[in-house]
């Protein structure tokens, strides 16, 4: 009765596994303009989460800490969403920052105490801005599932924004 039910397990997986497979076959190759976006959103993904980190640590208003903390945490999930979105579209996602969002993450870290809100903020507004843009561009003209992805995060994006004007 136990090898039944294993055996009947089994099944139930590799039927799981090979329609799993099917999918990622018919999900459709991301166009060159959908890698470009990949590309610079998930640089700014990765950067967001990790400047959010470290706005939690040395921030010293509490609704600029706060903001950090949102940041890190609503970006992990959009991160995670588009990694989600490229491996089933054939796109590979760098790792870890590049060299510039690793010398923007360096110069971050190395803001006087005094400056350090100030500076976060302006730098926030600066990278939202700009996918503000990219968002609304590839919701308007990219293939799925990529618009979708990116109407879906242009909102996030624009509630930022929307904090970070009453900052």
């Amino acid at each position: 009765m136990k090898s039944e039910k294993l055996g009947g397990r089994r099944a139930a997986v590799m039927a799981a596994a090979l329609a799993c497979g099917s999918l990622l076959q018919a999900a459709p190759q991301a166009s060159e303009a959908d890698q470009a976006f990949v590309a610079k959103v998930s640089q700014g993904g990765l950067y967001e989460v990790e400047a959010g980190k470290v706005a939690a640590m040395r921030a010293t208003m509490p609704v600029v800490k706060n903001f950090g903390i949102l940041e890190s945490h609503d970006h992990t999930g959009v991160n995670s969403n588009l990694k989600r979105i490229a491996t089933m579209t054939g796109v590979t996602i760098a790792p870890g920052l590049n060299a510039e969002f690793s010398e923007r993450l360096a110069k971050l870290k190395a803001v006087p105490a005094a400056q350090f809100d100030d500076y976060y903020v302006g730098d926030m507004k600066q990278i939202h801005n700009k996918d503000e843009g990219l968002f609304k561009q590839e919701a308007q003209e990219g293939s799925e599932p990529y618009k979708q992805f990116a109407h879906q995060t242009a909102v996030l994006v624009n509630a930022h924004l929307g904090w970070l004007n009453t900052l």
